[in-house]
Parts: C-alpha cells; structure tokens; sequence
C-alpha cells in the first residue's frame, strides 16, 4: 500500500461543514438511547467518539449522517439538517457490507451512481493496497482487505465528512496499521473524520479531540492532548485506566 494522498476528484470541494447536535433525544423501542445531547464538532481533523458500550455512540453516528432523525432536537452541518447532506458524507460499518461482484466492479458501482471518473478506479485500489486483487470476488477477501475496499468505497465518493463505526474492530495488528494510515491521510487531505473507537491506544494515536459518551450525554468533550493525561470527568478516568468493560 503506497503512503500517498488519495486520489481524490479534482473538482471535489473538500471543506468540511461543522457539527451541531442540540438538545437531540432518540429514543428506540421505548428506551432513551441518547437523552438532552449537545455538542458541536468543527470542521478539521479527526473526532473520536468513545464511550462504554451501550451509550449510543453508533446511533450518534446514524444522526450525523441523517440515516435517522432525533425523537426531539436537531442534527445539522452549518445549520443544514443531516438528512439533506448525506450525499456530502460517507458511513464505514464495522462489518462491511460487499457488493456480490469483484473488487474493481465494487468501485465502479459507486463510481458510476456519482458519475465520477471511472479512471480514478485503479489509483483507488491502488491507495488502499488492493490493485493487485482488483479482478477477485470481493466476499473473499480477509476482514481488513475488505474493510480497506470499504474505505476506498466511501473515498470514492469524495466525501467532505467521513464516518467511520469502528472500522479495525477485530482486526489483525498490520490491517489496523493500513486502516488508520488511510484515515490519516485523508484527514490531512481536509476530509473531517468522526470514528467510533473502543481502542484507547488508536484514539490516542489519531485524534485531534475526543467526545466521551455516557449514559446517552456528553460526558467529556476534550482536545486529545488534555483528554488523555488529564481527563475531567470520573467515568473517562475510569474507562481509560480499564476499569470500565467495554
């Protein structure tokens, strides 16, 4: 995999709008999975989304990108609602879901839908280190190739916000190296990235700041370099220091 800028398309826009959830209540099967959240993202870097498990940081993620709408309060990027710029975003699943077709074919797909240049293919491939598996069926491809062709995927796309629900969950040590190289270079590039991470280490490894859910609220909203040496609340302290399951 070469250590370059992804190809992105020459007319793309990539600056990110900024984030602002307020006052968002989601409640699913009659339980309040988020309750009076606010928060504000801004438009650079990488924003980690931690938390225990159970504290609704997936349907956080689902919000940002307008898949679902808040019970009550609003989801916007720069005053826009979230559901009317999901064509400016791109969402990573921990389990990526493949097309039936070869890895190439995966690529043109999203490709042609955007009517983008289908010519960026290849240089695509080649980014995420899969150029040479580019004719294979992509359902067999290992678990960390087959979330580098999700990347690519949503690459693709040109995204202006790419969100990712723990994309190296599971994953070997060398495919979990590949995936944040990948996301690094992308947030160098401009694209602003929000990833779910239960990975202390990886959070510590590429986030700019960092978001501490807790019981469906923001507990902690912090630069990563004071968030980890010094985090301000009980339940962040604790989830650092492994004292919280996840």
């Amino acid at each position: 995999m070469r250590d370059m800028t992804f190809p992105a398309n020459k007319s793309a826009q990539q600056t990110a709008p900024a984030l602002r959830m307020r006052d968002v209540r989601l409640s699913l099967g009659g339980r309040h999975v988020l309750d009076s959240l606010n928060l504000c993202i801004d438009t650079h870097g990488v924003t980690a989304l931690m938390g225990p498990n159970g504290t609704g940081k997936t349907q956080a993620l689902r919000l940002m990108h307008g898949l679902i709408r808040p019970t009550a309060g609003t989801v916007t990027w720069n005053d826009t609602p979230a559901e009317a710029k999901t064509s400016t975003q791109a969402l990573v699943f921990q389990k990526p879901v493949l097309l039936r077709r070869s890895v190439a074919a995966n690529i043109d797909f999203v490709l042609k839908a955007r009517r983008g240049d289908r010519s960026r293919r290849d240089a695509l491939l080649d980014h995420v280190g899969l150029l040479d598996k580019a004719r294979q069926p992509a359902r067999a491809l290992s678990g960390g190739e087959a979330q580098r062709l999700a990347l690519a995927r949503a690459l693709a796309l040109d995204p202006q916000v790419l969100l990712l629900d723990e994309p190296t969950a599971s994953l070997d040590p060398g495919s979990v190296l590949a995936i944040e190289r990948i996301i690094t270079q992308a947030a160098h590039q401009g694209v602003k990235v929000i990833l779910v991470t239960h990975d202390v280490g990886q959070a510590r490894r590429l986030a700019d700041d960092v978001v501490f859910l807790h019981r469906g609220r923001v507990a902690e909203h912090s630069p990563a370099h004071q968030f980890f040496p010094r985090p301000q609340s009980a339940v962040a302290r604790d989830f650092i220091n492994g004292r919280i399951v996840v």
